[in-house]
């Protein structure tokens, strides 16, 4: 299936934040669309695989243990939401999604999984998902999509989301660790012939200083999950009181 560009509009990105987006539109959309497709579903997968989807099931109930229980009446933004597992979490609890990813592909891989009833809507987008026509939201929810990007562009898409988000901000991040690190310096953390974008690992220590500097949000809770080749750390961001 083709790449579906994302919708044009007035906020001004770093040239390396749309490389990357874009880059990651074509490899969901082309070279990993049916391996993303197993991971996400019961299909069977290689062990590296599994414990990848093991983590990423881990990561999706830490994100969603610290939304609110009752989502009724609340927007919500799964910005990056892939076929879309988080997004029918948060519609079966009451809540009014947004799901958007760059990857067009995996939004109609999400539109015909929808399996969802209860009184929560999904709204699927392909797109970008800092772009203000999307509207306001109560909570963002962007769990592993901003792994691809360096810590400035990373910044920079929380500070935007945060200009139209009113509680709560929740992403994960790559933590630095030395093998980590090491494999990224390599060009390893993916396998050349995967033609993957690079996964970018952050000190911890350096994110939460220039999270400290974003305007009326402050960090909360923080947990990390490692599980095999899976290795991901959440942060959640709230309003100053």
């Amino acid at each position: 299936m083709a790449s579906m560009a994302p919708p044009q509009h007035s906020v001004q990105h770093s040239a390396t934040y749309d490389a990357n987006r874009d880059r990651l539109a074509t490899y969901f959309d082309s070279t990993a669309r049916k391996a993303w497709i197993d991971l996400t579903s019961d299909a069977p997968v290689s062990g590296v695989r599994a414990t990848v989807r093991a983590g990423r099931e881990e990561m999706r109930n830490t994100l969603l243990g610290w939304l609110p229980e009752d989502l009724r009446r609340t927007r919500i933004l799964d910005a990056g939401c892939g076929t879309g597992a988080l997004s029918v979490a948060a519609a079966c609890r009451g809540a009014e999604v947004v799901g958007v990813d760059v990857a067009g592909g995996l939004i109609e891989v999400a539109r015909q999984r929808e399996p969802f009833t209860g009184h929560g809507r999904i709204h699927w987008q392909a797109g970008d998902m800092l772009d203000p026509e999307l509207g306001t939201f109560a909570h963002v929810v962007a769990m592993d999509s901003l792994i691809h990007y360096r810590e400035a562009d990373l910044i920079a898409a929380i500070e935007t989301l945060g200009e139209r988000t009113a509680q709560s901000i929740l992403f994960t991040f790559v933590p630095r660790t030395p093998l980590l690190f090491a494999m990224y310096q390599t060009g390893k953390l993916f396998p050349r012939k995967d033609r993957s974008p690079r996964l970018v690992p952050i000190a911890e220590a350096d994110l939460r200083r220039s999270l400290s500097r974003l305007d009326g949000w402050q960090v909360a809770r923080s947990h990390r999950i490692s599980r095999g080749f899976y290795t991901s750390h959440a942060i959640e961001l709230v309003r100053r009181g």
